[in-house]
């Protein structure tokens, strides 16, 4: 898949998707918001806004109020993709949030997941 097309798509059609993942493994909707507030700054009220307009990651990531300064301490590989080498910033900004998701669904404390 080309980064054109992932930075095209829709915050709104794959929150669910990270939602059922964490879901599946017995975590939850609030936890899952957390984690993106976390990363992103949005707000809880910031974050139903981006999904409600359809935003796709492109809108939602330059939109956000402020990237946590600890995005630097996410590392590790997902969907065969190590996150600290990703070259293009905005693609990088998305797989951390896929690493965060997945570090989610397998069971990782929230402190863990959060860098605290």
């Amino acid at each position: 898949m080309n980064n054109d097309r992932v930075f095209a798509m829709k915050i709104a059609g794959v929150y669910p998707m990270y939602v059922q993942k964490a879901e599946r493994k017995n975590r939850t909707k609030e936890e899952v918001d957390q984690i993106i507030c976390w990363l992103t700054g949005y707000d809880k009220a910031g974050l139903q806004r981006q999904i409600k307009q359809e935003n796709d990651f492109a809108t939602f990531f330059a939109q956000a109020p402020a990237m946590n300064p600890n995005t630097p301490l996410i590392k590790g590989v997902v969907c065969g993709v190590r996150v600290e080498d990703v070259k293009d910033p905005l693609m990088q900004k998305i797989r951390y949030l896929d690493k965060l998701i997945d570090e989610l669904a397998k069971g990782k404390a929230m402190e863990i997941i959060l860098r605290k």
